[in-house]
């Protein structure tokens, strides 16, 4: 159990902190978990990183308070008094990862456990979409597929299987079809980059969701798939833990954009008479991020061979009521699709 102020610093914030903060201390912080606290120390909920996707989901804002998020009445672990084993078997049954260690007069002195577990391996099959023409950033494209691009001095592709592989994965599927062997020449069959690397190689393209038809081995667990042109720190593991907790046959990532009008809006009853003139207001979506978790009984939609795009194969999913979840993304997240993406990629270090 962690002594008074060992190691906690890095965790501690106030209830009135902003969100993006917040999760900035998240994202950083060895243990993860943000426990909020008073002027005076004493624990008033903590922050975990599925508390922050809810709130995302709910329309909270990254310049709210990290207290909309919270939750204000967590599991705690007494100063003194417990047993380890008895404060660990309370964690398992909650589900959780770390608690607070609270003395008896409320001041937070610690986590529990003291030691993140270490990530272990992930056998989950990846598949990532690498076929695209990447027309919108010719004519770099012309020589070069746009997975193999470089930013930071490596190909894109090589970052993307670099941050899965340091995140437990080491099987991968490409879907390849534009320019294919300038991939399977650079990866080879992934040796190379202490990871199983095979192929799918589409005769002609087979739109984002397509390819997976092309998949000839016993899929018996879920599924990672993404496009092969994104720079994301996204928490994998994270993204297969929720989609398993929630037991739908897929989930996708999602991310909040806003956008303001340029221009005062004005509002009608469909004739000719004004309702309501808005000053330039700010409109709110969420948009689809191109990660995605599949559960094995969601490939059975899939029409073998035939050009089939990811959305196309979610609303299928959602109209069958087979349940499509969303996990909102709060990480590091960049499409690199035009050339404007590619500069701010290369420019900010990637």
């Amino acid at each position: 159990m962690s002594r008074p102020g060992f190691g906690l610093e890095a965790n501690l914030a106030a209830p009135d902190a902003p969100l993006v903060e917040v999760i900035a201390r998240l994202d950083a912080a060895r243990h993860k978990l943000i426990v909020l606290v008073d002027a005076e120390g004493r624990l008033v909920g903590t922050v975990s990183d599925g508390d922050v996707r809810r709130g995302l989901l709910r329309g909270v804002r990254l310049e709210d308070p990290a207290r909309a998020v919270a939750n204000l009445s967590p599991l705690t672990v007494p100063a003194s008094g417990e047993a380890a084993a008895v404060s660990r078997r309370r964690l398992e049954e909650r589900g959780v990862a770390f608690a607070p260690v609270v003395a008896a007069d409320g001041r937070v002195v610690g986590l529990f456990p003291e030691a993140p577990a270490a990530h272990g391996p992930r056998d989950n099959l990846v598949v990532i979409m690498a076929g695209g023409r990447g027309v919108r950033l010719a004519p770099l494209t012309h020589t070069c597929p746009k997975p193999m691009l470089k930013v930071g001095g490596r190909p894109l592709l090589e970052t993307i299987i670099e941050r899965l592989r340091a995140q437990g994965f080491g099987r991968f599927r490409l879907a390849v079809n534009y320019l294919a062997e300038v991939i399977t020449d650079h990866f080879g069959d992934g040796a190379a980059f202490g990871v199983e690397i095979g192929y799918l190689r589409e005769d002609q393209p087979l739109g984002t969701a397509g390819a997976l038809s092309l998949l000839d081995e016993p899929i018996d667990q879920p599924l990672l798939v993404m496009n092969g042109d994104l720079l994301t720190r996204v928490d994998f593991g994270g993204l297969l833990d929720f989609h398993g907790d929630h037991g739908g046959a897929a989930t996708l990532c999602v991310r909040r954009e806003r956008m303001q009008a340029a221009f005062g809006v004005v509002e009608t009853d469909g004739d000719r008479f004004m309702t309501g003139l808005v000053e330039k207001p700010t409109y709110e979506w969420l948009v689809n991020c191109g990660i995605y978790a599949l559960s094995p009984a969601a490939l059975t939609i899939l029409p073998p061979g035939e050009r089939f795009d990811m959305t196309d194969a979610l609303k299928r999913l959602a109209d069958d009521g087979r349940g499509v979840g969303v996990f909102p993304l709060h990480e590091d997240w960049l499409d690199v699709g035009r050339p404007a993406d590619l500069e701010a990629a290369r420019r900010g270090g990637r």
